[in-house]
Formats: structure tokens, sequence, C-alpha cells
């Protein structure tokens, strides 16, 4: 059984295991509140169930559990850096260059930034939906990589599967946030964000090259290995973006 997909390019890098968690609705806790692999403590789930789901988690990746640093996650910009597991409340995005920890981040629709140096063996983890891709959580996390000692041409990113540009409707004042060229206006009668290609040129502003750029194409609405919450609401779960140098 797998339960999750890695980065080919992040997990290429010696040491580095890196990618996320599928729903597996089919396959895993088929008779929960909210079936599959929720990952999601702030879901309709009760507790106990979310803590089975992590318990295949760390037995289907080979993670340990009190190596686990996770962010509350806000939708907003605040990016830690850390050294110690734990659950850290009021932020979006975690730095770290402890080994062995592993930095995690839930989706279901935003994006999940990974980034690995391994010069400096530093990783990040962020989540990035629109409200934190204007606030430049991204931008903020490798400004933060970059204080402990990274230089950016050595960085490779991995941007998960999320909601596309299709199927991201955004009003009109979520789009005066972004630049023009990020808005498409001829899918339907209200703009359209392309997240991804926001994240990636951020990325590309910020001086990693194209080719330690992987996005992943998938759109989360779209494919139903993933939690969406557009399409499902309060029976949406939560994914577990996850990224670790183990050696």
């Amino acid at each position: 059984m797998k339960a999750f997909q890695q980065s080919d390019l992040l997990n290429s890098v010696n040491g580095l295991k890196a990618g996320i968690t599928f729903a597996s609705r089919n396959s895993l806790n088929s008779e929960g509140i909210i079936r599959g692999l929720n990952l999601g403590e702030n879901t309709n789930a009760p507790q106990a169930e979310v803590d089975k789901n992590f318990e295949i988690f760390f037995r289907e990746l080979g993670l340990k559990p009190d190596q686990l640093a996770r962010a509350e996650q806000v939708h907003g910009g605040e990016v830690k850096i850390v050294s110690q597991p734990g659950y850290y409340l009021g932020v979006d995005g975690l730095v770290t260059r402890q080994k062995h920890l592993t930095l995690a981040i839930k989706v279901a629709d935003c994006a999940a930034v990974l980034l690995a140096d391994p010069t400096t063996q530093t990783i990040a983890a962020v989540h990035a939906g629109w409200r934190g891709a204007a606030a430049n959580i991204l931008p903020s996390a490798l400004q933060k990589m970059q204080s402990l000692g990274c230089e950016m041409n050595d960085v490779s990113a991995y941007i998960s599967p999320c909601i596309s540009v299709q199927n991201f409707e955004v009003g009109e004042e979520v789009a005066a946030k972004f630049d023009d060229s990020f808005i498409d206006r001829t899918i339907g009668p209200k703009p359209h964000l392309n997240l991804k290609s926001f994240l990636t040129q951020q990325l590309l502003e910020a001086g990693i090259s194209r080719d330690s750029i992987d996005v992943d194409s998938k759109c989360t609405i779209e494919d139903e290995r993933f939690y969406s919450f557009r399409r499902e609401r309060s029976q949406a779960g939560r994914m577990l973006a996850f990224i670790t140098f183990e050696s």
C-alpha cells in the first residue's frame, strides 16, 4: 500500500525524503467520519480517527512520531525557523537545519511548497493558498533559508498538487492582490488565479533555476485522489506534505 507520492526532483537529493499524502478514501479508514488518510486535526473527524491515520502515515513513510514539526496553519504569511519537533501555532511555514526533523504542512486545495538546500541541509515547508501567497510567505521562507546560510542557486523546490487556474475562481478583491499576468479572465464570468504560476515566478525571482523547480500539474479539485475543500466542504480531509533530511 502506498499512501503518498514523492517529488522525484527532491528525492534525487541524497538523504532527502519529501512528498505529499493521498486521500486514499477507498483503501484506508473507509468507515471513518472523514474517509481516507485525513491528517487534519482541524476537520470534522474526531481526534482519535486522525491519530490512527498518523500511525499509518509514520508506518508507511518510516518516520518517527517524535521528530515531527507541524504548522498550525492560519492562512497567513508567518514562517518560523525551528529546531525541535512540535505543533507551532500561528505559522504557515517552517524552516530547519535540524537533521531527522520532519517538517509538515496540511493542504486541501492550497499549495504546499517544499524547499531543500543539500549544501547546508536546510529544508522548508510552506502552506500557500491565495492569502499566504499574497502575503509573500514563500519569499519570507526563502529569506529565512538565506539567513541560515543558503544560496538560492543551491535550492530545489516542489510545488504540490493544488487547485488549478481552471478551477480557481476568485473575486475581484482577490484578483486585485496579484499582477494581471497571473489572472485569467477568459475561463468564466469571474477572474481565475493561477496560483502555481505565481509561486513559480516567486521562486525564479529569488534566484532558483527553473530546472530546480518541480511543479506538480495535478489539480486537487479534478483529481479525487486528493482532498479538496472546494469540492467536499465539511467532508474534506487534509493531506500532509512532508520533508526531512534522514541522513
